[in-house]
């Protein structure tokens, strides 16, 4: 793996009593690290993919957590997380950018289930010619990705080094 979840979210700076989404959360790699990180929280992860769900269940149950709940969710639709308007402390979207389709739409339901003043991990492929991840055409470069968020009213609060083929970003809703 290039990209440490453990390591990003210490540098996300999660606290023990957040409420976290990792949208797109495939086999849970952030999920579980997030949930051990937010022992008085909670941390929804939401993925589309069925087969990925029952994977971060048994992660879950192996890691004695129960504070990770695992939802079915289209996070390219509005209200497709099934999450209510401003719950959320902050939001995980590691590697999921690169596939989603609908890009603004993923950037709108994030901005809606977030609190005011809540944060965004945002990790993904880098433009740089790699043979894993991406093709070149499916990678959305750092600055192009920043430009999409600000329009939508996040504010870039700093850049993270999310390690080799990635770039990382934390943004706040303003």
């Amino acid at each position: 793996m290039f990209s440490d979840p453990v390591k990003n979210l210490k540098m996300f700076g999660l606290k023990e009593t957040d409420i976290v989404a990792d949208l797109g959360a495939g086999t849970g790699f952030y999920s579980i690290a997030a949930g051990h990180m937010v022992p008085k929280g909670r941390v929804y992860a939401v993925e589309i993919v069925k087969d990925f769900l029952t994977t971060i269940k048994n992660k879950v149950k192996e890691a004695h957590l129960n504070n990770v709940e695992i939802l079915w969710g289209d996070i390219e639709k509005i209200g497709g997380t099934k999450i209510k308007d401003n719950t959320l402390d902050a939001v995980l979207a590691s590697n999921v950018l690169s596939q989603v389709t609908d890009k603004e739409k993923f950037i709108l339901e994030t901005k809606r289930i977030l609190k005011n003043k809540g944060r965004v991990l945002l990790v993904d492929w880098s433009d740089v010619s790699s043979s894993v991840g991406p093709n070149l055409g499916g990678v959305i470069s750092k600055n192009k990705m920043r430009e999409m968020f600000e329009r939508k009213g996040f504010i870039l609060e700093r850049d993270i080094n999310a390690g080799a083929h990635h770039y990382g970003m934390i943004f706040t809703k303003s």
